[in-house]
């Protein structure tokens, strides 16, 4: 029989100190145990430096699933053209904790406070075919993203990000 898996305040702890300590100033610890599982189930702690590239899952019958549970995080979604359609709030007991993201739909994350976070999508994972990246945003790393995630902080709905603006 397997062991029951307990998921307390020292693996969220650890997995905070990771996020600190890591070059994209976040780090997930994985619940599921193989990338081919059907179901992938992951904590992820987040530090509000981290820049979460707009994206969407490109296979269209994946969803991803959030939960805070320390913390706050906002979900921001976008149009084709890189325009801010919506942005939730989710916020550890707070009115809305949790949100499901349909398939193929643009979004991004922002924090401004280490967060953790839950996050559930359907499996298998594979890097080549998970996510199509925005083309208005700026690729993780260049220079550009410091500015470009302090855009999307404050942005308001209707803010557009295309084309990208040095």
């Amino acid at each position: 029989m397997a062991d029951v898996k307990l998921f307390d305040s020292d693996v969220f702890s650890s997995l905070k100190r990771d996020a600190e300590l890591s070059p994209r100033r976040r780090a997930n610890y994985n619940v599921h145990e193989h990338y081919d599982d059907v179901v992938q189930r992951l904590f992820i702690a987040m530090m509000p430096d981290s820049y979460v590239r707009p994206h969407r899952h490109t296979q269209a019958h994946k969803w991803e699933f959030f939960m805070v549970l320390e913390g706050s995080i906002d979900i921001l979604f976008f149009d084709d053209d890189g325009c801010l359609t919506k942005r939730v709030t989710l916020q550890a007991g707070g009115e809305c904790c949790g949100l499901q993201i349909p398939p193929l739909t643009w979004h991004a994350t922002v924090c401004d406070a280490p967060v953790i976070f839950m996050e559930v999508k359907q499996g298998p994972y594979d890097a080549n075919e998970d996510k199509g990246f925005a083309d208005w945003a700026p690729q993780e790393g260049s220079r550009e993203v410091t500015q470009f995630l302090g855009k999307l902080k404050h942005a308001k709905i209707g803010t557009s990000f295309f084309p990208i603006k040095g």
